[in-house]
């Protein structure tokens, strides 16, 4: 079929699984090249079922609810990494192009085999060891195999900052997991960066400008993204030419978002994967002349690629939950936030907050990436998400 034909007919249908913000603001792309989505979520207010040319209420992980609602359509494309894999090869079997593949997802919805894929294929990581449970920490500690401080990340079912601690000394081991964990060697940073790459069909790589990531000391969440970055040309070409060749490596078509460490000796470090559209890409929708939405679209039907350059200095703020509050949400001195020149909102459509929940992101353009920094941190100061009953 024809990208003409892909865009005219009524028979092709894609699914979207899940219906967070990620599938809602994919949603709106497919949008305007006229192509309907139908999105499977497992709440009824999922932000993406009001771009939803049809809503099924049903769960990821659930391997009957996956091959349910995938059967009923020719491309599947996945908002999250933790989709149960069995269902995806019975889809996989029956047809259906998947995106990322199960052959993917299998390697990056478990931390631990994501570290051994970068071991295995020359890519730099920090260096690591894995464990079963607590007591398997323990014992290695005690033997000399893991030393003072680590960084302890659950295999499974991390994100946002969930499932990742940092143990600095014997005390702190209360907060440990008891799970099967990566323990990473603390390494002093300097930056971290990110690079979203894509690779077509036909197998054409490209990449979106680097980001600087501005992470939140406490929770371990992205709070600012900083575009074009601080970083020099030299380290940024790097961290491309890594970027692209995992993508190559692991050798599908879509997106991946590579995180980088670059320590103070500039070494560059890969921290994690994810094959889909990323948060450090959202302000691509405004600062670049295709959106990362747009391109995954694109590469889903088979359209020709879109022009990843950059057209504006942009900082994205994410806007979160306040740590107090918890409940029907409320956007407190929202009105001001609108007033400032350049600021770009885009309110998910969540109608619950709770403390360091993703309620949106508000992207600055400014020809000064100085100025666009100030304004970020305006908003940051003057916008409160909280509840009615604390506002």
């Amino acid at each position: 079929m024809t990208p003409h034909e892909f865009i005219t007919s009524s028979k092709k249908k894609i699914g979207l699984i899940a219906g967070g913000q990620l599938g809602k603001m994919l949603g709106l792309a497919a949008s305007n090249f006229g192509i309907e989505v139908s999105v499977m979520d497992g709440s009824e207010n999922a932000p993406a079922r009001a771009i939803a040319k049809n809503f099924t209420l049903g769960s990821y992980n659930v391997f009957d609810d996956v091959v349910n609602f995938g059967s009923r359509y020719d491309c599947l494309i996945l908002e999250l990494e933790h989709v149960d894999i069995d269902a995806l090869r019975v889809l996989e079997e029956k047809g259906v192009d998947i995106i990322p593949p199960s052959k993917v997802l299998s390697i990056i919805q478990d931390k631990g085999k994501q570290k051994l894929f970068f071991q295995k294929n020359g890519f730099a990581s920090s260096q690591f060891k894995l464990i079963e449970n607590k007591e398997d920490l323990n014992t290695k500690i005690d033997v000399g195999e893991i030393s003072f401080p680590f960084i302890q990340k659950s295999r499974t079912h991390g994100y946002d900052g969930k499932g990742v601690v940092k143990i600095n000394a014997k005390k702190d081991l209360v907060k440990a997991f008891d799970v099967q964990s990566v323990i990473e060697e603390f390494v002093e940073i300097k930056n971290e960066l990110s690079v979203i790459t894509y690779r077509s069909r036909e197998g054409e790589v490209g990449y979106f400008e680097p980001v600087e990531m501005i992470f939140d000391a406490n929770e371990h969440l992205v709070d600012m993204l900083i575009s074009p970055s601080s970083i020099s040309d030299d380290l940024k070409q790097k961290a491309i030419h890594i970027a692209c060749s995992l993508i190559e490596t692991l050798d599908f078509y879509g997106l991946l978002a590579v995180e980088f460490f670059i320590t103070h000796d500039d070494e560059i470090l890969v921290n994690e994967v994810a094959p889909r559209p990323h948060n450090s890409g959202h302000h691509t929708i405004e600062a670049h002349l295709c959106s990362q939405f747009e391109q995954l679209i694109r590469i889903a039907v088979g359209l020709p690629l879109g022009s990843s350059e950059q057209i504006h200095a942009s900082v994205l703020l994410n806007l979160v939950g306040d740590k107090h509050s918890k409940g029907k949400v409320f956007y407190e001195n929202i009105d001001d936030c609108f007033k400032i020149k350049g600021a770009k909102f885009h309110i998910y459509g969540k109608t619950t907050t709770k403390p360091f929940r993703k309620m949106g992101h508000v992207t600055i353009l400014d020809k000064d990436i100085n100025k666009a920094i100030t304004k970020a941190k305006q908003i940051k100061q003057t916008l409160k998400i909280c509840t009615n009953e604390t506002a």
